[in-house]
């Protein structure tokens, strides 16, 4: 049973009351999925009898079955039962975070595909970015790599970091390589202390955000490239290290 912490809740209005239980709802139901438990096309509970097992109310379960819903993970149709769809399939980048922090640890298999995924497309983004970039972006670009070697401590480092990927893939030109980054922004930054090693030995890596920068500004797509792929390889295998 789902028991809320009622020294706390009590104090807050009915409304986040509601919405606090029914992220635990969420979170049951979502890691029984995506953990294996319930298999795509497999029958769920019924909404009324999930609320009666896990003693919460109606309203915390439908709050929670529109998550699962438009998460692509539940499909539900009226006068027919709660279906599990299979998410590989169906769910889209918000999907992510789930799958990576599920069972409240890092899943490396999930870590690994998102960090050859983020070398892959940041790769390419500096090689369009050196098509395509403006001067000013050219010039931001060259600012934020002079600032690396002077962070002051990591977080300020992961936040130059960031800003640095975000403006080479403004200069990039490409509307959907924006919004993956977006949809990115707020794991990587809930989670910061866990991605600490993008920016391990800042002294090695820093150069390369200046090589890239240059490439970019001097209209080189290959050594562009190049830079970043390097850069993001090394922060790659830095991170799965820690990881192991």
């Amino acid at each position: 049973m789902i028991v809320p912490n009622t020294g706390t809740i009590a104090k807050v209005p009915q409304a986040i009351q509601r919405s606090l239980v029914s992220d635990q709802v969420f979170g049951v139901v979502c890691e029984g999925i995506l953990a294996g438990r319930y298999r795509p096309g497999e029958k769920l509970p019924t909404q009324r009898a999930l609320a009666a097992e896990l003693g919460v109310n109606m309203a915390s379960v439908r709050e929670a079955v529109k998550r699962l819903e438009q998460l692509g993970l539940v499909e539900v149709r009226h006068g027919d039962a709660m279906r599990v769809r299979d998410w590989r399939a169906h769910g889209g980048l918000d999907v992510i975070g789930h799958v990576l922090f599920r069972a409240g640890g890092l899943d490396a298999p999930t870590l690994a595909s998102l960090l050859e995924a983020r070398r892959l497309m940041l790769a390419e983004c500096a090689r369009l970015a050196a098509e395509r970039r403006s001067p000013a972006q050219a010039r931001r670009l060259v600012e934020l790599g002079e600032r690396m070697p002077q962070a002051a401590d990591a977080a300020s480092a992961q936040a130059l970091d960031f800003a640095f990927m975000t403006e080479l893939v403004d200069a990039a030109g490409n509307v959907v390589f924006v919004l993956i980054l977006n949809s990115i922004r707020r794991l990587y930054f809930d989670h910061a202390e866990l991605f600490e090693g993008v920016v391990a030995d800042l002294g090695e890596l820093a150069p390369l955000y200046g090589r890239a920068a240059a490439a970019v500004e001097a209209g080189a797509p290959g050594r562009a490239a190049e830079a970043l792929a390097k850069l993001a390889r090394l922060q790659e295998r830095r991170l799965l290290e820690a990881a192991a």
